[in-house]
């Protein structure tokens, strides 16, 4: 495919994903003080109860523009799927108050708060689920994410890999039954050669020895084996976060002594993993039932 063509396809699928309205949660809670500490839930579509949740972690080059909003028609199409969802908010880079320069472009990341923020998440989603949606099962829990979500998601299940002396260790691997990370940005080396997001990752992790700190904490790759069910979806069009980068998380992880899912679905660009109308949002959907069933 020509570069043309692929931008007109990636502007034609990223207008298809953004194009639904805005689904609202049937509840929303809190995690912490700030705006952005909260976390919508939505209840399974089909009344079920002991439902499996699925802990949902958006996209958006880690960037304040972009939150978990574009990301509620999917959570409501895996409620429609008979899944419990809780969608979570973050904070992220280039927000009001983060010394932003007017007019600039946001910076990707507010360190350390965007990885605060989804460790306090997934340590309260148990409570708070069991409190606002009790037609969730807690113990059987999936975390996906798309994109700069995809990283975060594969990051939350990986914190018991961390130093000991990390803020957000865990001593034991996190209760889920897997994480099924979409298109993510899962190999920061690759992402940074590709410049991925405008550069985000290089924003994200500073420079000089804060880079290099920085990258042993965050990236995924640096994070093998984590001993959680894994699994990659991922379009073979995708000019967004190329599919190199998962191609790159998945060979590192075999090289760890550990298998990873990896499903490639052609004619695919990045945006058809979370749009409801796309066939690839279907393939979404399956591979989080085959691990949360």
């Amino acid at each position: 495919m020509s570069d043309s063509a692929a931008r007109d396809r990636d502007v034609a699928e990223t207008e298809s994903a953004l194009a639904h309205p805005v689904v609202a949660p049937d509840r929303t809670a809190s995690y912490g003080d700030h705006p952005d500490q909260v976390i919508d839930f939505y209840a399974p579509r089909d009344g079920r109860t002991g439902a499996p949740l699925v802990v949902l972690l958006h996209g958006g080059a880690w960037r304040a523009p972009y939150d978990r909003a574009h990301v509620s028609p999917l959570a409501d199409f895996l409620a429609r799927r008979g899944f419990a969802v809780a969608s979570v908010e973050y904070r992220r880079g280039g927000a009001e108050g983060q010394g932003q320069e007017p007019g600039a472009d946001p910076v990707a990341g507010s360190w350390p708060e965007t990885f605060d923020d989804v460790a306090a998440a997934l340590d309260a989603v148990p409570a708070l689920a069991a409190r606002e949606l009790p037609e969730a099962d807690v113990r059987r829990i999936v975390v996906t994410g798309h994109s700069a979500g995809g990283h975060l998601a594969l990051w939350a299940a990986a914190r018991h890999v961390l130093p000991e002396g990390s803020p957000w260790h865990l001593p034991a691997p996190p209760p889920l039954r897997g994480v099924v990370a979409l298109a993510p940005i899962a190999d920061f080396a690759t992402a940074v050669e590709l410049g991925v997001c405008g550069g985000a990752v290089s924003q994200l992790l500073g420079e000089g020895g804060e880079s290099q700190e920085r990258t042993a904490q965050a990236d995924p790759t640096a994070l093998l084996p984590t001993g959680i069910a894994t699994a990659i979806v991922h379009g073979e069009e995708d000019i967004v976060v190329p599919l190199a980068v998962s191609e790159a998380y998945v060979d590192a992880a075999a090289k760890s002594g550990e298998m990873v899912g990896f499903t490639l679905l052609g004619d695919v660009g990045h945006f058809p993993l979370i749009d409801p109308l796309a066939d690839a949002c279907a393939i979404v959907a399956e591979e989080i039932t085959q691990l949360a069933w």
